[in-house]
């Protein structure tokens, strides 16, 4: 979200009736800092607020902006904005914001016309507002979307940009973050969300260094470098008749590949309990004390655990 580069020009001290060649040269700039971006394409989706900054270099006092919002070249909104001061007073700048009324790309053109004062400008950027519409096996931008902002909140998921079986184990850990339950569909509530930024993994052990956490009340694993999140993944956890041992451990084996139960890229951390992939490996405790990851989860866990780490478990 970056807007054009700011030049530098002398600002020639300018009277009420100065000629053309005397107003001073205008370098804009335009930013979105309330879209998101994939690659250097802005996106939102309907509906949603986008805030739009922008200003010029020099400033110049008394000077105004049109700001026009056009979708599928109809304009849409349009606004007189004056240009203020910056802190500094080096540059003028403004501040609007607008919500995309549907699908489809807008386009947000800033126009200045020429003062004695200050020279013509023009500038142009767009974004695109997002069908949100997508199921199992959708592809596109959207789903890039999602996929980036579970990524941002540390979700283990691969940028894929299809909806896939990853995607639904991302979304169903959020869910299960959120207390929301566990489900591995997107609604209204949980695009809203992720695109807030809403939820974050509570450290309780950022002593333990390189470390996974095990939270059994809410059946997710995280691994951890101190106080950052590096990854979440949705396990199952003991039954209540076998239940997951709770306390603090450190990994002490490591099996690589299939033991003959099933178990796969075993870390074990106490005994005969590990975390290990598992076919199944269902959304509520089902294991016979171990945390049991998705076998596609597993292969990550397994490489980024070492021998010596701990492994925290509580509720």
């Amino acid at each position: 979200m970056v807007g054009a580069a700011l030049g530098l020009a002398a600002l020639v001290p300018m009277q009420a009736d100065a000629a053309p060649e005397q107003r001073a040269s205008a370098h804009p700039w335009l930013q979105l800092p309330g879209a998101f971006f994939l690659g250097r394409q802005a996106v939102t989706v309907p509906h949603r607020v986008v805030d739009v900054v922008g200003g010029e270099w020099p400033y110049v006092a008394g000077q105004w902006v049109t700001l026009r919002v056009s979708r599928a070249g109809r304009v849409i909104e349009t606004r007189e904005l004056a240009l203020r001061a910056s802190p500094r007073g080096n540059y003028g700048q403004f501040h609007a914001a607008f919500a995309s009324p549907g699908v489809g790309r807008v386009v947000i053109t800033v126009t200045h016309s020429a003062t004695p004062a200050l020279a013509a400008f023009k500038q142009q950027r767009s974004v695109t507002a997002l069908d949100t519409h997508v199921g199992f096996g959708s592809r596109g931008l959207f789903v890039s979307l999602i996929q980036q902002r579970l990524a941002a909140l540390h979700f283990y998921i691969p940028q894929s940009g299809r909806y896939d079986q990853a995607t639904g184990l991302a979304l169903d850990a959020y869910h299960r973050l959120l207390r929301w339950g566990t489900y591995q569909t997107l609604d209204s509530r949980t695009i809203a969300a992720l695109l807030n930024g809403t939820g974050a993994f509570k450290v309780r052990f950022p002593g333990h260094g390189r470390h996974a956490e095990g939270d059994l009340s809410l059946q997710l694993l995280a691994l951890i470098n101190g106080s950052t999140v590096d990854a979440i993944y949705p396990i199952s956890s003991g039954k209540p008749s076998t239940p997951t041992i709770l306390g603090d451990f450190h990994v002490y084996s490591k099996v690589p590949g299939y033991l003959p139960d099933g178990m796969f890229d075993s870390n074990f951390f106490y005994g005969n309990y590990a975390i290990h992939g598992y076919d199944p490996a269902p959304d509520y405790p089902a294991s016979h004390g171990c945390m049991r990851l998705p076998i596609q989860d597993a292969i990550w866990v397994y490489n980024w655990l070492a021998l010596g780490d701990w492994v925290d478990t509580y509720y």
